[in-house]
């Protein structure tokens, strides 16, 4: 094990747990009826799983999109991560896009439901990723 392990795993169990905290904002949220907020921390839940398994691979993103290409590219491509994770990300993103700066556009309580369910899905699955392959 080189040197860089250990604080590549960190890195990524760092990811790991803001992406637990977004998924437990996005509870506390839907729980008081800001459906818009819980979409933006559902997708933040996902973002940040993505980001942990990028790290493994040592790939770093600087934007949204590209977060989401290389996680397709790297993971879904290949097969180690299944095409409906790829599906979900998509749409989160666009989604919380259109609820954080289209002011016309709103969230109802079954949206916000299925995508808090959705991006708990995803991360269980990256992290499950990540455990059998020793990375957290």
């Amino acid at each position: 094990m080189n040197s860089e392990q250990p604080e590549r795993r960190e890195l990524v169990a760092q990811y790991i747990e803001r992406a637990h905290i977004a998924l437990r904002a996005a509870q506390i949220n839907l729980d008081n009826g800001f459906y818009e907020t819980v979409v933006n921390r559902a997708y933040y839940a996902v973002f940040y799983a993505s980001s942990a398994l990028l790290l493994t691979q040592n790939i770093s993103r600087s934007k949204h999109s590209g977060v989401l290409a290389a996680f397709r590219q790297h993971f879904v491509r290949t097969g180690e991560i299944e095409s409906e994770f790829s599906d979900s990300y998509g749409e989160l993103l666009t989604e919380r896009n259109a609820s954080d700066y289209d002011i016309a556009f709103t969230v109802d309580e079954s949206m916000a439901r299925g995508h808090l369910a959705e991006a708990q899905r995803f991360v269980e699955r990256i992290e499950r990723r990540l455990k059998e392959t020793g990375d957290l």
